[in-house]
């Protein structure tokens, strides 16, 4: 089992009481406000993506983590690494993502998480980029990728829904 610890956050593996905390926060239209289309999504939906979740680690060897407030306890969210296969013009590739409760923004978390979740990536895994998709109008993704180090690399339109993003990505080492 792999875990990360920074100074206020756990990064570990899902459990299944996780279900509990996770769906209130997916039920917050503030939260999903920029997740596809938006959409809040119901617990079985939330089940669903925790499922998802777990699997991804089981193909891959790598994930999102359960993000675990050190302090408290609480599942804050999650931050991690994913293959974004909904853009295939970018792929391959890993994203490095994040989505916290409301109740945790403004506090750094994600940041912390996220530089964290990007050394795994890099460091621990090897990977040689990542990258990180934000709906424009979200500057505070924008914030957190520009504070990890990532660079603007282009707006495309992802084709599943039509929506336009924005993809940062580590600077290429070459």
């Amino acid at each position: 089992m792999i875990e990360l610890r920074t100074e206020r956050l756990l990064l570990r593996q899902w459990k299944d009481d996780d279900l509990d905390a996770l769906t209130p926060m997916y039920a917050d239209p503030e939260v999903m406000r920029y997740i596809r289309d938006g959409s809040v999504q119901t617990r079985e939906e939330t089940a669903a993506h925790l499922d998802r979740m777990r699997q991804h680690w089981d193909e891959h060897g790598f994930g999102l983590f359960a993000a675990e407030s050190l302090a408290t306890g609480e599942l804050t969210g999650w931050v991690g690494l994913a293959v974004p296969a909904f853009l295939p013009e970018i792929l391959p590739a890993v994203e490095i993502g994040w989505r916290l409760g409301r109740s945790f923004w403004g506090a750094g978390l994600a940041t912390e998480g996220a530089r964290a979740a990007l050394r795994f990536g890099l460091v621990d895994r090897g990977l040689e980029r990542l990258v990180s998709i934000r709906d424009p109008e979200n500057v505070r993704s924008a914030r957190v990728m520009e504070k990890i180090g990532l660079i603007f690399d282009r707006r495309t339109t992802v084709p599943g829904n039509g929506r336009t993003v924005d993809v940062y990505a580590t600077p290429r080492l070459s």
